[in-house]
């Protein structure tokens, strides 16, 4: 083996292959969308170079983009002070359940391996003020809200309605990589915390959050970037409506790209997400310091 490490000749023979599909298929794109981005590119025409000039309007001008941007860093908060919290609490319990852990593990993971688009209608279904849940508080007396079409407030109720659908669907997913990182702790550490007069919550603190700043760090990263790329459940649920209030980046990108055939300017929205997928990954790793324990 360490003869083949040696080998310079053969790494290249067996990272080639994997390099070459990395540039193709990440490296070549994220660039030829930088400089789509540059140009006035729409369906029938070739790309013409205009500097920044749909940067400018997405700014200034347009202000379906502003609300995009409002509800997609709402969502992204949103969804990683629940998940996070709530998954880790999740983690907590059901690692100390003795017995039936792996049937509570399953149906809290389900709706994560469920597809959004179904998920999406099944929800848009319920809150249809015709057919779903308030029809059921119309028999009990309450006139129940118009859960998915209500444009009030500077966070519109169809917007909290998807975030806590998110939470919902997702919640699994951050307990499962929490569950996973616990797990891996030795049971001799708490076992001797106890002996020297430690509570459960002491542990908790000194013990398992220290040692899952690593998983925490990845969860979180993973749950902001997937949140600012959400896409699924805003356009099954809502369409980006009503009248544009439950836009995120991604409906919106979609929107301008496959709907207007803007290419250039939807590749500047592609490019603003992908900055703050970049920021927010770097934060969150300034952020939580992960020490590193040797035994």
């Amino acid at each position: 083996m360490d003869k083949l490490l040696k080998d310079k000749k053969a790494i290249f023979i067996f990272v080639a292959p994997a390099l070459v599909m990395f540039v193709l298929i990440l490296i070549v794109p994220i660039f030829q969308m930088i400089y789509y981005s540059l140009c006035n590119y729409e369906a029938l025409t070739p790309p013409k170079f205009i500097g920044f000039a749909n940067y400018k309007k997405l700014f200034t001008n347009d202000s379906t983009f502003r609300i995009a941007l409002k509800n997609s860093i709402f969502f992204m908060l949103f969804s990683a002070i629940t998940q996070q919290i709530i998954g880790l609490i999740m983690a907590v319990f059901l690692t100390n359940i003795p017995k039936g852990r792996n049937i509570f593990k399953n149906i809290y993971y389900l709706p994560c391996v469920l597809s959004s688009a179904a998920l999406g209608l099944l929800w848009a279904f319920l809150f249809n003020p015709k057919i779903g849940i308030n029809q059921l508080l119309a028999k009990i007396g309450i006139e129940g809200p118009l859960w998915l079409m209500d444009s009030k407030g500077f966070i519109v109720l169809p917007m909290w309605v998807i975030a806590f659908v998110a939470l919902w669907q997702y919640v699994g997913q951050n307990m499962m990589l929490y569950m996973a990182q616990i797990t891996g702790i030795s049971r001799e550490l708490y076992e001797a915390s106890y002996v020297d007069g430690a509570s459960k919550v002491k542990s908790f603190r000194y013990i398992t959050l220290p040692l899952i700043k690593p998983m925490m760090v990845t969860s979180l990263s993973l749950n902001c970037i997937g949140s600012l790329k959400f896409f699924d459940l805003v356009y099954n649920m809502t369409q980006g409506g009503p009248n544009h209030r439950t836009e995120v980046l991604a409906t919106e990108l979609y929107l301008e790209g496959f709907k207007y055939n803007k290419y250039g300017y939807a590749s500047a929205i592609s490019v603003v997400l992908l900055i703050m997928c970049l920021i927010i990954t770097i934060l969150v790793k300034k952020i939580i310091k992960v020490e590193t324990y040797e035994g």
